[in-house]
């Protein structure tokens, strides 16, 4: 069984480092994903990240700890947790979705002038996971 984890945080970084800073979580996150045959998403705008990850719930829960560590996001907020059939992501170790569009006008539908993924509930968070299974990635 595959253990589903999404989480949103606010960035640390000020705005002339964030985009080194992506670039390093990146990096980090790929190579500790593909060790440990991790696969997810990473959004960020507007000073939030939010990131999906799927794979073996143990090697999910020891990555939630090391994140919480990290230096660069705060305000961790679990959005949601649980077993999924198969991945969404099995083609990335960590897909990263650039700020686009689409999500800004999701979240604007929402009531919100900006992305705020710790506001989401249920449901639109499904939603917005939709966009991201979808979306076309890019790079920091």
């Amino acid at each position: 069984m595959i253990f589903q984890l999404c989480y949103a945080s606010k960035k640390t970084s000020n705005d002339e480092t964030i985009l080194k800073d992506l670039r390093d979580i990146l990096t980090e996150a790929r190579d500790f994903n593909t060790k440990h045959q991790i696969h997810g998403v990473l959004y960020y705008a507007d000073d939030y990240f939010f990131q999906c990850l799927e794979g073996e719930e143990k090697h999910i829960l020891m990555l939630l700890e090391k994140l919480k560590k990290d230096p660069r996001h705060d305000e961790i907020v679990l959005l949601k947790t649980g077993a999924l059939k198969e991945t969404n992501f099995s083609d990335w170790s960590m897909k990263y979705v650039g700020r686009n569009s689409k999500i800004q006008n999701y979240f604007k539908s929402l009531g919100h002038h900006r992305f705020a993924p710790n506001q989401l509930n249920e449901q639109s968070l499904d939603a917005f996971l939709s966009f991201l299974y979808d979306g076309q990635p890019s790079m920091a």
